[in-house]
């Protein structure tokens, strides 16, 4: 009979796995470490999911924890690989088998999520508004340095929301999780001092921008010309403006409201060139105020 897997061992592996990238975060933030290993990531993983590499036939094979249990769990620990929760916005499910249709959310692979916890740098004192609750995971990870009072998190599906608020609360967790469309914000606890997006943008919504106290910081996937999306970190100045940088790449799905491919000419890119320069090489600076968006490309100095 084949060994059980123990889900903190693999837990705990992956933490170190983290921590032995070049780019790895843990080291700058010690509440970040202790807030993975705290929270079971498997608690909040569906029990199918669908892998996020095609098989041979160009579909995505689905895993079913009731079927290959230690597949499911050494996959919900591989830190690099997200897990597709969700697909064509529930229309098919996992029971329908592998799958092409397009992947419209995720349990994030758990390297993007510490990055992007790294870069929002969240205090205790912080009041905070995510964007896309999805399976709750960030949400529960963000819970451990925020009070939970002082965090809400939006979904625009209503099956998703009920989910995740659930599995919050099975872990004595209770922020305020709504269905609304993340877009708006949530203009009823707002100023906020940290904002996240967990689903990417090609325009930053003014809602996020006007819901900003000054100086709040604002982490967002924002879709550019890369052939992937870049993650945006934005200071706002609590006025309905913001500056900020990109600082690395990514790829998530969009906001439902944003999904439409739109020409980079009228999101305030630079005009095209062949070969958009990397981030090592040059400085994308993202500014938005009065409404408009713009981007500038800063050559790095040689």
């Amino acid at each position: 009979m084949a060994s059980r897997v123990d889900p903190q061992e693999l837990r705990a592996q992956c933490a170190a796995e983290l921590d032995s990238r070049p780019t790895g975060h843990f080291h700058e933030r010690p509440w970040l470490r202790e807030a993975f290993l705290a929270v079971p990531r498997e608690h909040f993983v569906p029990d199918q999911v669908w892998w996020p590499h095609p098989g041979a036939d160009g579909l995505h094979p689905v895993i079913d924890r009731a079927v290959r249990p230690r597949s499911w769990l050494r996959a919900v620990y591989t830190a690099q690989a997200s897990l597709i929760t969700q697909v064509a916005d529930g229309r098919v499910q996992p029971q329908d088998g592998p799958t092409k249709e397009a992947f419209t959310s995720a349990a994030s692979c758990p390297a993007v999520v510490v990055d992007m916890l790294h870069y929002l740098d969240p205090h205790p004192g912080d009041r905070a508004l995510e964007i896309g609750t999805g399976t709750g995971y960030s949400t529960a990870l963000l819970a451990q340095r925020i009070p939970p009072q002082h965090l809400v998190s939006v979904e625009i599906d209503e099956h998703l929301a009920d989910l995740a608020r659930n599995k919050l609360a099975h872990l004595g967790l209770r922020p305020t999780v709504v269905c609304a469309d993340g877009e708006r914000g949530y203009p009823g606890r707002a100023p906020y001092t940290r904002i996240i997006s967990t689903a990417a943008v090609r325009r930053i919504p003014q809602a996020w921008l006007d819901q900003a106290a000054p100086g709040a910081v604002i982490i967002t996937p924002f879709n550019g010309p890369f052939g992937h999306d870049a993650l945006l970190r934005l200071v706002a100045d609590g006025n309905g403006g913001a500056q900020g940088r990109l600082v690395t790449g990514v790829a998530f799905m969009k906001v439902r409201g944003q999904r439409e491919e739109r020409p980079y000419s009228e999101l305030g890119w630079p005009t095209a060139t062949d070969t958009w320069p990397t981030y090592a090489d040059a400085d994308y600076r993202v500014t938005l105020r009065d409404g408009q968006q713009s981007i500038q490309i800063v050559p790095s100095p040689t």
